[in-house]
C-alpha cells in the first residue's frame, strides 16, 4: 500500500513537470510567432545636425600684397682684372676674401720693372723729338736769312746790268761787260731759287718735328698707362670676393683677381607672372612705383628690408615665362648677394572686398552661407586675390551673413548646421515659441512616457517644456521625435 502511495506521488509530479514544459513551449513558441508576426516598430527619422566653423563676411577695403620669391643682388659689381702680366707684389692686407677697401685704395702691384724702362725710353725719345724741333726752328732762321741775302744779290747784280747797259749806250762800255752783269743777275736769282727750296725743307723739317714730338708724348702717354696698369686700385668703396691672388704670384693680362661688391647698393630681382605684372602697371603701360617688402626667413629669425619698384627687364628671356622685375632696396641691413628671399609688393587696394579663409572657397567658385533657418544655400562669389590662407571675394549678397570657413565633403546645400563662432563673437538668442494647453500636454506626457531618455536629460526637458516660451529647436526635435 505505501509502494502504491509513492507510486502515485510519482507519477503525478512527472505528469505535472511535463505538462509545465508542453506550456513552457507553448508560451515560448507564441511569443516567437508574435515576435515575427508582429510590425517592426520604427523610430522616427532624426535630421543630422553638422557642427561647422563660421565667419561673417565684412566687406572693406582691402590692399592686396603679392608674394613671389627672389634674389638679391648688387647694382654694382666689378670685376678686378690684371691690365699687365707679372709676378704680383706689394698686396694690400684688405686684399682677401670678405675685406674692406676704400675708394681709390692700392690693393697690389704687378711688377712694374719692364713698364718702368719702356717709360724711361719714351721720355729719352721725347727728348729727342724736342731737341729736333729747336734745332728745325733754328735752321729755318738761316735759311730765311740766307733767302734775304740772296735777294739783295739780286738787287745789286740788277742795278750793275743796268749801269753797265747805260755805259754801253753812251758807248763808254763793252758789250762783254753787259752780258758779265748779265749772267751775274741770273746767277743771283738761280741763288735766291735755291734758297727759297732751303726755306720749304726748313719748315717741311719743323713740321716731321712736330709730328715727331708729337709721336713721343703718345708714346710716353702710352708707357705712363702701362706703368698705371701695374696698380692694382678700388674703383669704389666696397667688400672683396672671389680672391684668387698670393703674393709673388704670376698672373696673366686680363685674368681676374676677385670681385668688388658694394654692399650699400643692394637690389632685388624677382619674376612675376604676366597677370600679376598687368596688376602693377597704371593706365600709360609703366611700371608704378610700388613699395616692396623682402623678407628672409633665418629658422626662427628673419631679415626684413624696404624698396620700391625700380625698372624691368626689356625682354621676356629665351625659356622664360612672365616679366622680371627689380626693386631698390633701402638700408638692406644683413643682406648679401645671392640671398633667396620673399618678396611682398602692395598692389592697388580694393573697394568692397571680404577677406575669408581659403578654405571657405569651394572650387566651383561659391561659399555655403547660413540662412535664417541654419540651413545652408551655395552662394556664388567672384574670386579676387588670393593671399596666403586667405581669400579676397566680391559677393554684394553676402554683406553680414555667415559663411561656413572649413567646407568638407559632407556639407551641402539645404543641410542644417550647428554655427561655432569664432571667440567673442555674440551667439544669437534661440527663437522662441508660445504652446497651447493641448500642445504642451502632448509634448509632456510623450516626454514623460519616453522609457530610453535619461532622468537627467528628461527633468530638463520638462522643466523647458513648463515655461511660457519653449525653444523652437526643441518644440521641433520631440516633436520629430513623435513622428507629428
Amino acid at each position: 500500500m505505501r509502494f502504491f502511495r509513492k507510486s502515485l506521488t510519482g507519477l503525478f509530479l512527472f505528469a505535472l513537470t511535463l505538462g509545465l514544459l508542453a506550456w513552457a513551449g507553448i508560451m515560448v513558441r507564441e511569443s516567437v510567432q508574435a515576435k515575427m508576426n508582429a510590425e517592426p516598430r520604427k523610430r522616427p527619422a532624426q535630421e543630422r545636425v553638422f557642427s561647422v566653423n563660421t565667419v561673417t563676411v565684412t566687406p572693406e577695403t582691402a590692399v592686396p600684397v603679392l608674394s613671389v620669391f627672389g634674389e638679391v643682388q648688387s647694382t654694382r659689381t666689378l670685376e678686378l682684372r690684371a691690365a699687365a702680366s707679372g709676378a704680383l707684389i706689394d698686396l694690400a692686407p684688405e686684399f682677401v676674401e670678405g675685406g674692406q677697401v676704400a675708394a681709390g685704395q692700392l690693393l697690389g702691384r704687378i711688377d712694374p720693372a719692364d713698364a718702368q724702362a719702356a717709360l724711361d725710353r719714351a721720355e729719352s725719345d721725347l727728348l729727342d723729338a724736342q731737341a729736333e724741333g729747336r734745332e728745325a726752328a733754328r735752321a729755318i732762321d738761316i735759311a730765311r736769312d740766307e733767302l734775304t741775302a740772296a735777294e739783295e744779290q739780286v738787287t745789286l747784280r740788277a742795278q750793275a746790268l743796268k749801269r753797265a747797259e747805260d755805259l754801253l749806250v753812251r758807248r763808254v762800255g763793252t758789250e762783254a761787260a753787259v752780258e758779265t752783269a748779265e749772267l751775274a743777275l741770273s746767277s743771283a736769282r738761280q741763288s735766291v731759287l735755291n734758297q727759297r727750296q732751303a726755306v720749304a725743307s726748313a719748315e717741311a723739317r719743323i713740321d716731321q718735328s712736330a709730328t715727331a714730338l708729337r709721336r713721343a708724348e703718345i708714346a710716353r702717354e702710352e708707357a705712363q698707362r702701362r706703368v698705371a696698369d701695374t696698380e692694382i686700385r678700388a674703383e669704389f668703396a666696397g667688400t672683396l670676393t672671389d680672391v684668387t691672388v698670393v703674393a709673388g704670384r704670376l698672373v696673366s693680362t686680363n685674368e681676374q683677381l676677385a670681385q668688388l661688391v658694394d654692399p650699400a647698393a643692394l637690389e632685388v630681382a624677382f619674376r612675376v607672372s604676366t597677370p600679376q605684372y598687368a596688376r602693377l602697371i597704371d593706365e600709360a603701360g609703366r611700371l608704378r612705383d610700388a613699395p616692396v617688402s623682402v623678407v628672409m626667413d633665418l629658422y626662427g629669425t628673419s631679415l626684413k628690408a624696404t624698396g620700391r619698384l625700380s625698372r624691368e627687364s626689356a625682354s621676356v628671356g629665351a625659356g622664360q615665362t612672365g616679366r622680371l622685375l627689380f626693386a631698390t632696396l633701402d638700408a638692406a641691413r644683413g643682406f648679401k648677394p645671392g640671398d633667396f628671399v620673399t618678396v611682398e609688393i602692395e598692389e592697388p587696394p580694393l573697394e568692397r572686398v571680404a577677406r575669408l579663409p581659403a578654405t571657405a572657397l569651394g572650387a566651383d567658385g561659391a561659399v555655403l552661407a547660413l540662412d535664417t533657418e541654419q540651413r545652408l544655400e551655395v552662394v556664388p562669389v567672384t574670386l579676387e586675390r588670393r593671399q596666403g590662407d586667405d581669400v579676397l571675394v566680391r559677393a554684394s549678397a553676402l554683406a553680414g551673413r555667415e559663411v561656413v570657413a572649413e567646407r568638407t565633403p559632407l556639407l551641402g546645400a539645404g543641410i542644417k548646421v550647428q554655427p561655432i563662432r569664432p571667440d567673442g563673437a555674440p551667439a544669437p538668442e534661440p527663437e522662441m515659441v508660445e504652446l497651447t494647453a493641448e500642445r504642451r500636454a502632448a509634448l509632456v506626457a510623450f516626454v514623460e512616457g519616453n522609457q530610453r531618455m535619461p532622468a537627467e536629460a528628461k527633468t530638463r526637458v520638462l522643466a523647458q517644456l513648463q515655461q511660457d516660451k519653449v525653444p523652437a529647436e526643441v518644440v521641433a526635435r520631440i516633436e520629430q521625435r513623435m513622428g507629428g
